[in-house]
């Protein structure tokens, strides 16, 4: 008998790994995966590149007029390794949008409510048909408040700074110091939680999967365990 095809929302905070775990589900049963933490990173991007922001103000006026006629275009692509790339207006923008650059404005940004409405009206199109996995803050409380499998995932804020602070190292950069990513991580945390528009919270029939001291391995049987108990029952 065919498993039924169900739709996989992935909620939490900040550095909890949210990403990884939702790519390697995906792979493992087959389903879509779409990143939505990276659909407002390449819109913070395009904000920085066009000017659009200066310190912490953004010119909503014109970052609206932008969305309005269509230049911001968002897909994601597979790359031949299985993994799967952000691409903006038809560039793949993976690297960029990961930078302290990046993310030390997108919370501003995630927090712009007709920004979240247009983030928002393209999640919907691409979990329309089911079969999807997807992560974010408000994936099981806004964009899909009827998912059948909702999961929180959090850790503490230490942990979660230090698997960034180790990310952006791999990655070449030997000027962000710990501490500034802690800061970051922490007040990405109080925007998320208090803006106005679809705050970070967790849905009340979300699973809550504390990873702060589970290996890669344990999480993933851990989400691959609560798929199986969601498409048998």
């Amino acid at each position: 008998m065919a498993l039924k095809k169900i739709t996989i929302a992935i909620d939490g905070h900040s550095s909890t790994g949210k990403s990884t775990m939702a790519k390697a589900l995906a792979r493992r049963i087959g389903y879509a995966y779409v990143d939505t933490g990276a659909m407002y990173r390449a819109v913070t991007l395009y904000a920085l590149r066009n000017k659009l922001i200066k310190g912490e103000t953004v010119d909503e006026k014109a970052l609206k007029e932008h969305l309005k006629r269509g230049d911001i275009m968002i897909t994601f692509r597979p790359t031949k390794e299985g993994k799967s790339v952000t691409v903006l207006n038809g560039k793949n923008v993976e690297r960029y949008i990961r930078s302290m650059r990046v993310s030390n404005v997108v919370s501003i940004i995630a927090a712009i409510g007709f920004v979240r409405k247009a983030m928002v009206k393209q999640q919907q199109a691409m979990g329309k048909d089911k079969g999807v996995v997807m992560d974010g803050r408000d994936i099981g409380t806004v964009v899909f408040p009827d998912a059948e499998m909702k999961v929180f995932a959090t850790a503490s804020a230490e942990v979660r700074a230090q698997r960034r602070f180790d990310e952006l190292r791999a990655k070449g950069d030997t000027t962000t110091t710990f501490e500034e990513v802690l800061e970051n991580v922490t007040e990405r945390d109080r925007i998320d939680s208090t803006r106005k528009e679809s705050p970070l919270r967790q849905a009340e029939d979300a699973m809550v999967l504390d990873n702060s001291h589970m290996t890669i391995e344990e999480q993933n049987e851990w989400l691959y365990n609560l798929y199986l108990s969601r498409v048998r029952s």
